[in-house]
């Protein structure tokens, strides 16, 4: 009677590369596999394309560029767009000022996103547009 729901989660656990809190990196990044962001940078953060991959962006972390990715949790601030090609997490202490593109988010209560929400549909095509200025998410859930 009702149709199965995807699977709501992050597909790669695993992080093999950290910017600690005391860096301070400018310049373009790219990574394989997980990346862990407590440091800041001032650049592109990208995926290789083609890799399943996980971003996570701590509270303490901050990016000032384009940011893409296959798995994305987000609990710092983010100064671009932002593309996730499946999962997207939203914590709680998320800024992000720039566009975000998805495939299915979750977004927690305090997160705040300045920009447009497009969630990507099957073939790459996008299939809901929402725009947000300046607002916060006053409950938990999964779009």
């Amino acid at each position: 009677m009702f149709g199965k729901k995807k699977d709501a989660s992050i597909e790669l656990t695993k992080l093999s590369s950290l910017i600690a809190s005391n860096v301070e990196a400018h310049g373009d990044l790219v990574f394989v596999d997980g990346l862990r962001i407590d440091g800041n940078v001032r650049g592109n953060v990208q995926s290789r394309p083609g890799v399943k991959s996980l971003l996570v962006l701590s509270d303490h972390g901050s990016i000032t560029g384009n940011v893409r990715s296959h798995d994305a949790v987000i609990n710092g601030v983010i100064v671009g767009d932002l593309e996730v090609e499946h999962f997207l997490e939203l914590q709680a202490n998320a800024r992000v000022t720039g566009n975000i593109s998805y495939r299915q988010l979750r977004m927690d209560c305090g997160a705040s996103v300045d920009g447009r929400l497009t969630k990507l549909g099957e073939s790459t095509e996008t299939s809901n547009v929402v725009e947000l200025a300046s607002s916060s998410h006053s409950n938990a859930q999964s779009v």
